[in-house]
């Protein structure tokens, strides 16, 4: 297995309290997207960073070794928008997770 932080960053700096409409649409399909990948076992948490500096969004994948992991994020309904969101995609060396129950 290969692990990786995404990082998705907005298309301006006071989104999300400015969200247009249509963005909120894009951003209902984004999560929809990745739950699908969650549901998979891919996706171990994703969620919205509340930094001071400008929102973001982060993502931690579990993937097969070879996977594309910058296909996924190209997938992402608001990147594949074309309307200013940019995925960064890191390889993790290692992630340590919880031990499985007993």
């Amino acid at each position: 297995m290969a692990y990786y932080f995404f990082k998705l960053l907005p298309p301006r700096p006071t989104f999300p309290a400015d969200m247009t409409p249509a963005e909120a649409d894009l951003m209902q399909k984004h999560v929809a997207y990745w739950r699908g990948w969650m549901e998979k076992g891919n996706v171990l948490a994703f969620g919205p960073v509340a930094d001071p500096q400008g929102a973001f969004g982060i993502g931690i994948l579990r993937l097969d070794e070879g996977t594309d992991a910058q296909r996924l994020a190209d997938g992402d309904p608001v990147v594949a928008a074309g309307i200013g969101f940019r995925c960064e995609v890191h390889p993790m060396p290692s992630l340590v997770l919880p031990a499985p129950a007993a």
